[in-house]
């Protein structure tokens, strides 16, 4: 990809965007974030950027951002907008770009997540449909994820209250999602690929928490929550019951089943993936 050619980058403002803003600035590509009118987390996008407003909500509202695009990173925010509008939004996409990467979720790779759920199974299945050239990244969660749902905790007292602590995951380090998508963006033989991505260690969550004590010099402990008041709990918080099933069904598998680790990213990059370790060292203070 040539710096003549240009990128926009959907959901510019959350946790994986501003890396990839960041590192496709780094390698020359004309870079555009699409951000909501009135964001007030627009000041995390890099310097460089253009920055365009537009709505995955309505689908008219991103032919500016879209004009002279070749690729997009797409993040689909699922919890807030649901996917009414997602054909039209990927047909706005095919009048411009030629390539699309999608951040998808490991619960496609294993099968977990049906089409008929309307989340990332069917998204990817619409843009197979779209005749777009895409890659999809099946991710496991988020490094940040932690920070989320439990810095609050920690910082209130120590404890951290949430179910299945012996659930074992593959936190990947956002910055890799995006350095993988930013491959799959500028350069050739990423067409058609579903890259499963995550870290490079399965840890349980009250590892992770160990991990996070150890880190930032605090005395923290873990007390499991039961399934079902750990669903209210998170319906209350406005999850979709079917989400907040899905996400306790997937915990309660990993207790006996640690999540998939892959060489995705080392096969990609050309380097190992970050550690939680690393990752906790980087972001001790959020948890202070």
């Amino acid at each position: 990809m040539t710096p003549q050619q240009a990128v926009l980058v959907t959901g510019a403002t959350g946790n994986v965007g501003p890396h990839a803003v960041a590192q496709l600035l780094e390698a020359g590509v004309r870079t555009r974030a699409l951000v909501l009118e009135g964001d007030p987390n627009t000041g995390r996008i890099p310097e460089g950027a253009e920055i365009f407003h537009g709505d995955l909500a309505d689908p008219d509202s991103l032919d500016a951002a879209l004009a002279g695009v070749d690729a997009v990173f797409l993040m689909w925010p699922f919890f807030t907008l649901g996917v009414d509008t997602v054909p039209a939004v990927l047909e706005k996409i095919g009048r411009h770009a030629r390539r699309v990467v999608f951040v998808s979720s490991i619960g496609v790779h294993i099968g977990l997540e049906p089409v008929d759920n309307r989340c990332h199974a069917y998204l990817e299945e619409q843009i197979e449909k779209s005749g777009l050239e895409w890659t999809f990244l099946q991710t496991t969660g988020f490094a940040c994820n932690v920070r989320m749902g439990w810095s609050h905790q920690i910082r209130a007292g120590g404890v951290v209250r949430s179910p299945y602590g012996a659930a074992s995951r593959s936190p990947i380090d956002e910055a890799d999602v995006a350095a993988v998508a930013v491959r799959a963006l500028t350069g050739p033989g990423h067409a058609g690929r579903r890259y499963v991505v995550t870290g490079p260690q399965a840890l349980s969550q009250a590892a992770q928490l160990q991990i996070i004590a150890e880190e930032t010099g605090q005395g923290l402990r873990w007390e499991d929550v039961p399934h079902e008041a750990a669903r209210g709990a998170m319906v209350d918080a406005g999850w979709p019951p079917s989400y907040a099933d899905g996400a306790l069904e997937y915990f309660a598998m990993l207790v006996d089943r640690p999540e998939t680790v892959t060489g995705t990213v080392a096969e990609v990059l050309g380097r190992p993936p970050r550690t939680f370790r690393q990752w906790v060292a980087e972001h001790a203070d959020d948890f202070r």
